[in-house]
């Protein structure tokens, strides 16, 4: 049986030290800043990241180029292996799209996973791989778990400013103005591949207790047979917030004794460009056993 080998892009949430670790592969996203290109966790840090952001300039994602995908399919598949490649939802990116193009000259050795996730659920998709992989798993009986358990994850974000979602035309100079001049804090939702709006507070307070009541929602019905089987994880992120975050993890552990409780690292640098620093976030993921 061939051997799988597991790769995904930077906006998984998984560095390039964590991917050695795991024994993965990770394609960092490049960044168009003031019209230089960076390469997530290889040139561009976390913090000097939002420096860039705290000085207003111009920042914009792209995709890895063409030449850095198949040159890194190359050679994991010089010794015959197949590899699982595992992009950011197509939703949100083309780089899945290019993937899937680029995998068809391959014969079937390269199986491109398009389960329309991101961040913390892209993550839990990769070890839900490496697991499906230690089992003894094709890389196409890989992908047909993955895209048959897609949709068993949610996302919610707590946002503490509007103003990188105006800067990145998700939202009207007007509806920012009224949003900031309010005071709202408004939480979105990750459902499938689309950043969709999903409630406006005004507190941190009041965006915690809304994600936690959402979380409970989800698990209490869509994921219910899963929170049954004890399959089901829950996991913080942040935007340059370690603090509450390890404030928010304790609220989330205490709110859901029976669900394992993990923090995730910093959000991808493709998902704090829109969203800006000081967010939350919480992800309530199957987890395959």
């Amino acid at each position: 049986m061939a051997n799988v080998k597991i790769v995904t892009d930077s906006n998984s949430g998984i560095t390039q030290k964590e991917a050695e670790k795991l024994g993965i592969f990770v394609l960092p996203m490049p960044f168009l800043i003031d019209g230089e290109e960076y390469f997530e966790d290889i040139n561009l840090t976390q913090p000097q990241f939002y420096e860039h952001l705290k000085a207003d300039a111009a920042v914009s994602t792209s995709q890895p180029s063409t030449l850095s995908v198949t040159e890194l399919w190359e050679k994991l598949l010089a010794d015959g292996s197949e590899i699982v490649h595992i992009p950011m939802s197509s939703g949100l990116s083309e780089s899945c799209h290019t993937a899937e193009r680029l995998a068809k000259e391959y014969g079937g050795r390269v199986q491109v996973v398009d389960n329309q996730r991101i961040s913390i659920t892209q993550k839990q998709s990769v070890y839900d791989a490496l697991t499906l992989a230690k089992s003894g798993k094709t890389a196409a009986e890989i992908k047909e778990v993955l895209l048959k358990t897609k949709f068993d994850s949610s996302i919610y974000i707590s946002l503490d400013t509007l103003k990188f979602l105006k800067k990145g035309g998700r939202l009207t100079p007007a509806a920012a103005l009224v949003g900031t001049l309010l005071r709202i804090k408004p939480v979105l939702q990750i459902q499938g591949e689309k950043l969709d709006a999903f409630k406006k507070v005004h507190t941190l307070k009041q965006a915690k207790e809304v994600m936690i009541a959402a979380v409970r929602n989800d698990l209490d019905t869509r994921f219910k047979k899963y929170m049954e089987a004890g399959e089901m994880t829950v996991a913080v992120a942040h935007t340059q917030n370690f603090e509450e975050a390890k404030l928010f993890l304790e609220e989330l552990a205490a709110a859901f004794p029976l669900c394992k409780t993990t923090f995730a690292d910093p959000l991808s640098l493709s998902v704090s460009c829109h969203i800006g620093p000081g967010a939350l976030a919480v992800a309530c993921t199957r987890e395959i056993k």
